[in-house]
């Protein structure tokens, strides 16, 4: 993995903190449909892709505030693995270039 993956991982899941933020704030909109937030990757890439929720046509918000509490927490452990993965690669190619002259 490179640090390009990495920034867009960590651009993903700010994407998903975003939307989930969103779904918290309203969730005493009534009428309210929250935006749902996958994470999808290929081999040079990871993107978050969005979609509104299934409308029930509930006069309440649907927001299920358990669902955004363990969404928050995801994204909060992916940037956090990923912040590493940028410092250690960082530290490692210091090292190197230390090494080589």
């Amino acid at each position: 993995m490179n640090i390009s993956n990495n920034i867009s991982s960590i651009q993903a899941h700010q994407s998903m903190l975003n939307n989930s933020a969103h779904n918290v704030a309203n969730v005493n909109t009534d009428g309210f449909v929250p935006t749902n937030t996958r994470i999808a990757g290929g081999d040079n890439y990871v993107k978050a892709e969005s979609s509104k929720a299934d409308n029930n046509g509930s006069k309440r918000s649907q927001t299920d505030l358990a669902n955004e509490m363990t969404t928050q927490i995801i994204a909060e452990d992916a940037t956090s693995v990923n912040v590493t993965a940028i410092r250690t690669q960082d530290e490692m190619l210091g090292s190197l270039l230390d090494i080589k002259s």
